[in-house]
């Protein structure tokens, strides 16, 4: 229960750090991948959703993507994909045992939660 409640908690921070704190303007492009074409890839197939079994997990990842791909800006838009790709890749670890999922539900809550705060910086609403 442990391991999965590090592994939620980590999911969190990736996600917010993904949020980029509240920041309004785009981060420095030196961070991003200099490609855009992953992105582009990625957006078109929207298999994240209800991946994780977890309800609060399925429905962050849905309007996190969806914030995301319609108003982060697309010099920033690679960069915040990549980190929520590692936070889905944690979650999906952690959501296959039922001590995962239980705990996956409050960490996703918490991201969720957190989510609006920082991401209504690209005017975006969960």
């Amino acid at each position: 229960m442990k391991k999965s409640l590090k592994v939620v908690t980590l999911g969190a921070l990736l996600g917010l750090a993904a949020c980029g704190g509240g920041s309004h303007d785009a981060p420095p492009a030196t961070s991003a991948p200099a490609p855009t074409q992953p992105a582009t890839t990625q957006a078109a197939a929207p298999s994240t959703a209800g991946q994780f079994g977890v309800p609060e997990c399925d429905d962050y990842m849905a309007k996190y993507l969806a914030c995301v791909d319609s108003k982060v800006p697309e010099a920033a838009r690679a960069m915040v994909r990549q980190q929520l790709e590692q936070t889905k890749e944690a979650w999906q670890k952690a959501a296959a045992t039922p001590e995962g999922k239980a705990g996956l539900a409050t960490g996703c809550k918490a991201a969720s939660d957190a989510a609006k705060t920082s991401m209504a910086a690209y005017g975006c609403t969960f």
